[in-house]
């Protein structure tokens, strides 16, 4: 049901070889500059720029299309920054006064540090992490950011400075820890006060009013404790809640509509025109059936409240858009994983029951990102399949893209640094570096396509976040996983021309298990355990193949020169754990098996081993890598004739995150003036 796999960039950064340019690196582009795709680093993060080939080859009409939708994207900014917490929206707004009146005439260590809080919460659409979900602690005084405020002529409440400074108020955006996971997480989809009984009792209710409508309740809304004391949803619509941004978010799309590539796509817009209009549920299922239906065209999109990873309670989508356009040649051999989807189902290790008897209306492409916002930026997944509804899945099919030069990005800016010094040997060096990239595609081809398409609930079986709450979304990431995983060894992969050796899926073993016990756990503070789904969901598929394969010796952890390393002694064997693992997982979600899904992931994907976690880190520390790359958007800049009429759509690469984050923060700041 899932789609974003933020955590495959690690993935990848594990097969980055020696053939591969190290950051800062250049290319050359048409205009014989440069191209600097690793600009800037700061704190754990690398800023990368992505390239947009062929644009230039589109038609007017598609080239008007694609600004159009990416405009529309940019509109709905400020959403994700209010959803992500309350107060989001006032700090950025002075963080952005700030910067902008003063940053030519500051200096000094305190100035640097607002500039890294700052460039953190731009990063992180708000003051928590973007993946740890931890909230950032100001590096300067209080009395700093008092003067500075005043410099400035930006203000903050005593309310929101006292949140800044004291770690333990509104400390984690979601923790899933918590005896109470609504009360204790600060996202901004439940009023303050709101309990989770209190969300769940509501929820059973809707559940019960619109029972057979197979709607995704809460989706686009927030709870909020009415004055008599009942709770009641605030929907995302129009004349509602986030109605200034998104009736901008209307007026592009509207636009968009008038040069649709064909009436299906047309029609699509319409709907979601006419959802973010009402908030109609109802309006939201007949759009995705449009949306999945509209193959034809070389311009695609995603936008709306979508992914739930950012509510504990698995209902409210976060808003983010990604703008797309089919890259021909790439998409043409993964069209073959969508091809044969049926034999993939026929030939997976789930029970009988749970496989589906046939799997339709399944699309696979290799796109050109054209621009992101919301949620997708600026950390983006570099793989999505939707829509997220099982039932229109099952009967209308799914859209699977990869996103394929935000990869080539993420490769030309990585080094080889982390694989040399994570790697147990030469041979697992040789593997990646011969192997590596397919390997990650196909992984990421077989996940997205025929890991979240695949497998059916059985019969009376609620949805999973019903069922499984808030383990769903890490149980669903480990489930594509494992299809992606247990495929990858497959000779089928061979018969069908996606790999020429067996070898590919060796070099994904590698660099799996090496990720999941160790590499991931860069991403983690001292002394945490693991918050993300994503993240528990490598690490719980990792520590379940390692425990149950001790006897015979599958995974064997090796010590030498006082660094420890993983070394794989049978990849045959590995693939059967993971079919094995893979069917519990479709188990687990077909027939709603809370407490056996809770096992899974508290007993293997939480608890960090803090001995492996302070050798990762003090090995990672030498090399000077960050553990998370996020992305400067091109410029999409329309051409006019005296008329106003657009005659040519040109772009630009920008290179400064800074003047970015203010240029969206002055022109798309829609529930923030």
């Amino acid at each position: 049901m899932k789609n974003m796999l933020k955590l495959l960039s690690l993935f990848l950064m594990g097969f980055i070889a020696c053939g591969q340019p190290a950051e800062n690196s250049t290319i050359n582009v048409d205009n014989n500059e440069e191209f600097i795709w690793n600009p800037e680093n700061f704190a754990d993060k690398k800023i990368i720029r992505y390239q947009m080939p062929g644009f230039e080859k589109l038609s007017l009409d598609q080239k008007k299309l694609v600004y159009y939708l990416t405009q529309a994207g940019l509109a709905g900014r400020d959403i994700t920054y209010d959803q992500n917490y309350r107060h989001n929206l006032a700090v950025r707004s002075a963080i952005d006064k700030i910067v902008a009146t003063l940053r030519d005439k500051k200096s000094g260590p305190e100035w640097e540090a607002f500039m890294l809080f700052a460039k953190n919460v731009w990063f992180s659409s708000g003051i928590h992490h973007h993946y740890s979900n931890d909230k950032f602690i100001p590096g300067f005084s209080k009395a700093y950011l008092e003067g500075l405020l005043k410099e400035a002529d930006a203000h903050l409440s005593d309310e929101i400075i006292t949140v800044l400074f004291e770690p333990n108020v509104d400390g984690q955006k979601i923790n899933q820890a918590a005896k109470d996971l609504v009360l204790e997480s600060a996202v901004n989809f439940y009023d303050p006060d709101i309990t989770q009984a209190e969300v769940e009792a509501y929820f059973a209710g809707q559940k019960k009013k619109f029972e057979g409508k197979n709607y995704e309740l809460g989706l686009n809304s927030k709870l909020v404790r009415a004055a008599d004391g009942t709770i009641k949803e605030e929907v995302y619509h129009l004349n509602g809640l986030y109605g200034a941004a998104i009736k901008e978010i209307i007026f592009w799309l509207e636009k968009a509509t008038t040069v649709a590539e064909n009436e299906m796509q047309k029609k699509a817009l319409e709907l979601l025109i006419e959802y973010y209009t009402t908030g109609n549920p109802e309006t939201w299922m007949k759009y995705n059936i449009a949306w999945v239906s509209a193959t034809e065209g070389d311009i695609d999109y995603i936008n709306s409240f979508i992914e739930v990873y950012n509510d504990p309670m698995g209902y409210t989508g976060t808003y983010e858009s990604i703008v797309q356009i089919k890259d021909f040649e790439a998409s043409a051999r993964m069209e073959k994983v969508a091809a044969n989807a049926q034999w993939f189902e026929d030939n997976a290790p789930f029970l009988p029951e749970h496989k589906k008897d046939s799997v339709i209306g399944i699309s696979y492409k290799v796109v050109v990102v054209a621009g992101e916002s919301g949620d997708a930026s600026p950390s983006t997944p570099i793989g999505v399949n939707l829509p997220n509804n099982n039932i229109i899945r099952a009967r209308y099919g799914s859209k699977s893209v990869s996103l394929g030069n935000i990869i080539n990005a993420y490769n030309m800016a990585e080094g080889p640094g982390m694989l040399k010094e994570f790697a147990h040997d030469e041979e697992e060096v040789k593997l990646a570096a011969e192997h590596g990239e397919l390997a990650a595609k196909i992984l990421t081809a077989l996940h997205e396509v025929v890991g979240h398409a695949s497998g059916k609930l059985e019969d009376g079986i609620g949805m999973p976040a019903e069922t499984l709450k808030n383990y769903a979304s890490p149980l669903e990431e480990a489930r594509a996983d494992l299809v992606g995983l247990y495929f990858l060894m497959d000779p089928k992969l061979i018969e069908l021309g996606l790999v020429e050796t067996l070898d590919v899926g060796k070099a994904a073993y590698d660099s799996y298990i090496r990720n999941g016990l160790m590499l991931q756990l860069r991403r983690i503070e001292p002394g945490k355990n693991i918050q993300q789904a994503h993240m528990r969901n490598r690490q719980m598929v990792s520590s379940w193949v390692y425990e149950k394969g001790l006897d015979e010796k599958v995974i064997e952890k090796v010590t030498r020169d006082g660094k420890s390393y993983y070394d794989i002694k049978d990849y045959n064997k590995l693939r059967d754990l993971f079919g094995q693992l893979l069917r519990e997982v479709q188990r687990v979600k077909s027939q709603g098996d809370y407490e056996a899904g809770m096992a899974l992931i508290e007993n293997y994907g939480v608890v960090v081993d803090k001995d492996m976690h302070q050798e990762v880190l003090a090995r990672s520390e030498k090399l000077n890598i960050p553990p998370y790359g996020g992305f400067i958007n091109p410029r999409l800049l329309p051409q006019t004739d005296k008329d106003g009429n657009i005659t040519d759509v040109k772009v630009e690469y920008p290179s400064d995150f800074v003047d970015q984050m203010l240029e969206y923060g002055e022109k798309y700041n829609f529930l923030s003036r």
